[in-house]
């Protein structure tokens, strides 16, 4: 029950992240991180709630890393998780690749059409197409 309510205060602090400043931002990430090391060091009789302890304890310096960067560091990794959901399921359905360069080629392909997407909004057609006539 603590875990979740520090989860809670944790995403309610990252909504309004970029609103406060340096000083409160400050205090409230030394209040997450204390109430944080009370929630490791309490003792957890499920395994499942020690194999989460365990965990959080590896990751630790990673969980609050948005608030040390607001606005540029997102708090979930979901963005990434969706960039990567197409690869995977390309991987999926032809049972992976027999070559490297064919593991490289696409990965220069998709890195390609991923930072034209972000620079200029481009379609990947008109990307590749591009590139290739470039």
């Amino acid at each position: 029950m603590q875990l979740q309510w520090w989860l809670d205060e944790a995403f309610g602090l990252a909504r309004g992240l970029t609103e406060l400043a340096a000083s409160t931002l400050a205090r409230k990430r030394r209040e997450l991180e204390q109430d944080l090391d009370a929630i490791l060091k309490a003792p957890a009789t499920c395994d499942l709630a020690q194999a989460l302890q365990a965990r959080m304890r590896r990751a630790r310096d990673q969980l609050l890393t948005f608030v040390a960067f607001p606005g540029q560091v997102d708090v979930t990794n979901n963005a990434c998780e969706r960039d990567l959901r197409p690869a995977v399921i390309q991987r999926k359905v032809t049972n992976g690749y027999r070559a490297m360069w064919a593991t490289r080629g696409e990965a220069d392909v998709r890195t390609v059409v991923a930072t034209a997407a972000l620079r200029t909004k481009a379609t990947p057609f008109a990307t590749l197409l591009a590139t290739i006539t470039a």
